[in-house]
């Protein structure tokens, strides 16, 4: 039968999981799958209980029913050694919390997909497939920085874990399929099933043909309306190279009066990080703006992207950020850096521009060319739109998800 047949016999139940508060791809990836399921599939989320309220109205619209467990830990960079270990530890706790949860759901005739790394989280991914099937989805590379022991350590765990038979394992991308590829033995690289993090190309077509108002948009957010935008958007963390982002606003601020940078991110900075912003001096020329004041709805945030001429996003580790994929998809020429699975999007010179991984220089100049040559900009704008409609569409990639769920819930 097809997958998007009603199926009035039998009903779907599928629970997702995740033990952090912030708002990421991740949810983002979680939503692709339930907006594209039949309808005679339930889902339910099971998250912490302090979780920001926004996160839990943007899944309402489509039907999702909640729960909760106590625990949670943060998704941002712990300082020093005794800021790891807490941190260790509060994940740890909220595992528990959830394994107490989550196990007691009744899960032999459900499907649950989790958000937990596999080589970290393996004993609560263990026991929770003693009571049902279980699925994880890889979203980036493992770290390439580690010990060689560390290595055999991840990789015994994520072996051990593909013997499971109730273990299912996606990745949204292909690099992180070839990075597991030298962890696991061959003779489990079947199981390891691409269902990419993508976009809905009918959602961005409809915002990106509805009637936009780009100089009220700026008025409303206290930005220029008569200048250069360069947009980043995502969490005001390490990995996402702020620093990076800043050392090349603050090059180009210069020399430069007609450039202004503007971050897009689900919460502010905390009070050493502004103190280190406020050392860049750029009152002028760079502006925070939180996600919530945008708009409750994803349209509205995508809305947003438009008021750019560039968008940018110099990530030092990530898979393939659905916000660049966003802002290709919007037709926003995009500079990102050659790392992990962005290549398989941003691809030089041609769907978008790349630079190399820590380098505020390349960004400047990347930033610089694609100001300075309006041509370039509108060719890499419509090559990445084309690409990512074309090869990142969410009915596509949830499809592939939903047929595993399924063979999991007939069998």
């Amino acid at each position: 039968m097809n997958l998007n047949e009603k199926n009035s016999e039998q009903i779907f139940e599928v629970i997702l999981s995740w033990s952090y508060i912030e708002w990421g791809g991740a949810q983002i990836y979680f939503l692709s799958i339930i907006k594209n399921a039949p309808s005679n599939w339930r889902f339910t989320i099971v998250l912490p209980k302090d979780s920001k309220p926004d996160i839990i109205k943007f899944f309402e619209p489509y039907g999702v029913k909640f729960d909760f467990f106590d625990a949670s830990f943060g998704l941002f960079e712990a300082d020093g050694i005794v800021g790891k270990m807490k941190r260790q530890w509060r994940r740890i706790n909220s595992e528990y919390s959830a394994y107490q949860k989550l196990s007691g759901m009744n899960l032999k005739n459900k499907v649950l997909h989790i958000e937990n790394a596999p080589w970290q989280s393996w004993i609560l991914i263990f026991l929770l497939t003693r009571c049902g099937n279980v699925f994880v989805t890889m979203h980036n590379a493992l770290p390439n920085n580690v010990a060689k022991w560390r290595r055999k350590v991840w990789s015994w765990r994520l072996n051990f874990l593909m013997k499971l038979e109730n273990f299912h394992f996606f990745a949204a991308n292909q690099h992180s399929i070839e990075n597991l590829k030298t962890y696991i033995a061959p003779v489990f690289w079947h199981k390891l099933i691409l269902t990419r993090a993508s976009i809905n190309p009918r959602e961005i077509n409809q915002v990106f043909q509805n009637d936009f108002d780009r100089e009220n948009l700026l008025k409303k957010h206290d930005l220029p309306t008569d200048k250069f935008i360069v947009l980043c958007v995502g969490q005001f963390v390490d990995r996402k190279g702020r620093w990076i982002f800043l050392e090349a606003a603050r090059e180009i601020a210069k020399t430069n009066k007609d450039i202004f940078f503007v971050w897009l991110m689900p919460q502010f900075p905390n009070e050493a990080d502004e103190k280190r912003i406020a050392e860049y001096d750029l009152n002028d020329s760079f502006k925070m703006i939180k996600s919530k004041t945008v708009g409750k709805k994803r349209e509205d945030v995508l809305q947003f992207f438009r008021i750019a001429d560039v968008f940018t996003l110099p990530s030092l580790w990530e898979g393939l950020p659905i916000a660049i994929l966003e802002a290709m998809a919007l037709g926003i020429p995009t500079i990102s850096t050659d790392l992990n699975a962005i290549p398989e999007a941003v691809k030089n010179n041609e769907t978008g521009l790349l630079v190399k991984i820590g380098d505020s220089t390349e960004l400047t100049e990347a930033i610089l060319k694609l100001f300075n040559d309006k041509n370039l900009r509108e060719r890499l704008g419509k090559n990445g739109r084309e690409f990512v409609s074309e090869n990142f569409d969410e009915q596509f990639w949830a499809r592939i998800a939903l047929e595993n769920y399924k063979k999991c819930l007939t069998k």
